[in-house]
């Protein structure tokens, strides 16, 4: 059994043993705990909850027809990217769409199909071909749905819902465990495991228009910026173009899949004004038309998704989940017209991994959306993520069983503080955090704002100190905004209006590493780990 350092920890956290820690429960945590044949998996939301994965709506793509290939795939995520595509992932992650469609089936995902039993694949923008793979517009539900159930009956793989995790464990620069918080009592649990897979999601909830659930507030990619994992791509966040401009929080996603059959978008005169910045109109890659949208609104415009003619009376049977959103929100889709807006969707950046899903720190590898592995680049291929989680998480598990076995030390590092923090936001820090993100750190950003929003979250740093969500989120903001202020340029989802042409030099993906000052997470100010940034091209 593993002993505490003395003077760690006030409170001694009860102590338990595992092969290994996952955290996270959504389609990459499922995955990669299935597959590693014996994990602990915690999360802080009830079983089939998933984090963002249940509201993922339009599909996973996979090049499974007929005329399609994984490396006509791999080619349209390269373009997608705007030249910040780790090509090798890009092959890689598109070469195991077909295995991963198979995989999910045998774990009783039910894919819509046609009467010959044959996969119905949908189109999204930027894809070259038909390679949506569907359960209706609730395909993420439906996959969260199957590996739930599948983990559940796993009796290698145990689920511990309602689980906080506060921070990583680490042994000299290895980390061990996962230090973690019971919702029902607010007890420590210290979880130690030679292998730990951060699965966490992303962190666009941290913008105050967003599509995303409130657990995507970056808490992953604090833990491991706390232990000094490298970061990378922190600036790219895709804008998703058409959520419902419902006044709701988060506001509710109509998916892509709507202009993939021939949905429009609109202004109040029934102009389609997308056209004249994309001859592709609403099928161009995301980023232009979140940006076509973002400036008609700020011109004094209204913008209007039209899906009657498109979709109209067959609503409630293909779009149910979309239908169900519009009318909780007093419209009908069939014979109304969707007011929309952009919000932030999903972030490209995040840990950085290898294409073993491998961190910078021994012990600790990351999958999905907290991870930056290279696939989406600066600008996310529509329906890649669902599919990034589920193959990349399958590596994770391959490469931990391929490595030689590593013991558990017998002293381990235990943050200091963990005890003394709540897991509520008195004075409303992280709403602070948001407002802020979305004002200067946007659809478009510039160098002044970007300066501004720096010092604010400087200030804030004291504010944030004894609450964990605000503490969380100050770090990841301030991690978020100096690298947009780093990137002089606009490329794919980062766009600086002072700064609005792409520079050459600058196609390189960029990583952020703490220094060794910073490991220490709970000793140091977060102050001390943004100023000790080493930015490496």
């Amino acid at each position: 059994m593993s002993r505490f350092v003395e003077g760690e920890i006030s409170a001694r956290p009860r102590v338990e043993v595992a092969r290994a820690v996952v955290v996270g429960a959504g389609v990459a945590g499922l995955s990669a705990a299935l597959e590693l044949g014996g994990a602990v998996v915690l999360t802080d939301v009830a079983p089939g909850g998933g984090g963002s994965t249940p509201w993922a709506q339009g599909g996973m793509a996979a090049a499974m027809g007929e005329a399609d290939t994984p490396a006509m795939h791999a080619i349209d995520t390269t373009s997608a990217g705007a030249g910040l595509v780790d090509e090798l992932v890009a092959r890689v992650v598109t070469d195991g769409g077909p295995g991963a469609v198979a995989w999910l089936s045998e774990r009783g995902a039910r894919f819509d199909r046609d009467a010959e039993g044959r996969l119905v694949l949908g189109r999204e923008a930027a894809h070259s071909a038909n390679r949506i793979v569907h359960a209706r517009d609730a395909t993420g539900f439906e996959l969260a749905r199957a590996l739930t159930v599948a983990a559940q009956a796993d009796p290698a793989t145990r689920l511990v819902p309602d689980t906080i995790a506060v921070d990583l464990i680490r042994s000299g620069d290895r980390v061990v465990g996962v230090l973690a918080r019971q919702r029902t009592d607010g007890a420590l649990v210290a979880y130690l495991a030679p292998v730990v897979v951060l699965a966490t999601g992303g962190y666009a909830h941290l913008w105050a228009a967003t599509t995303t659930p409130a657990q995507a507030v970056g808490d992953g990619v604090a833990m491991a910026a706390r232990a000094g994992a490298a970061l990378a791509d922190l600036e790219f966040v895709q804008f998703h173009p058409t959520a419902l401009a419902s006044g709701s929080d988060p506001r509710p996603l109509l998916t892509e899949a709507l202009r993939g059959e021939g949905a429009v978008l609109v202004d109040e005169d029934g102009v389609r004004f997308t056209l004249a910045d994309d001859p592709a109109g609403e099928l161009a890659p995301r980023d232009v038309v979140a940006r076509s949208i973002y400036r008609h609104l700020h011109a004094g415009h209204q913008v209007f998704l039209d899906a009657r003619a498109a979709v109209g009376a067959e609503f409630p049977d293909r779009f149910p989940t979309v239908f169900a959103l519009a009318r909780a929100a007093g419209l009908d889709p069939r014979v109304d017209l969707l007011p929309v807006s952009p919000a932030a969707h999903y972030c490209m950046g995040g840990v950085a991994v290898d294409p073993q899903g491998r961190t910078s720190v021994p012990g600790l590898w990351a999958a999905g959306e907290v991870a930056s592995s290279g696939l989406h680049g600066a600008n996310r291929l529509a329906s890649n993520s669902l599919l990034e989680g589920v193959v990349m998480g399958r590596r994770v598990a391959a490469d931990v069983a391929a490595a030689s076995p590593v013991a558990l030390p017998t002293v381990v590092d235990v943050p200091v503080g963990a005890e003394t923090t709540v897991e509520v936001d008195p004075d409303g820090v992280v709403a602070t955090v948001r407002r802020l993100l979305w004002d200067e750190a946007g659809v478009e950003r510039d160098g002044e704002g970007l300066a501004d929003a720096a010092c604010t979250l400087d200030e804030l740093v004291g504010a944030a100190a004894s609450s964990r969500p605000a503490r969380n989120a100050v770090l990841v903001g301030r991690l978020v905004v100096a690298a947009a202020r780093a990137r002089t340029e606009s490329r794919g989802a980062h766009f600086r209006r002072d700064l609005p042409v792409p520079d050459p030099s600058s196609a390189v993906r960029r990583s952020v590493v703490p220094t060794a000052a910073a490991t220490r997470p709970w000793s140091v100010t977060e102050a001390g780990l943004v100023a000790a940034l080493v930015v490496a091209s």
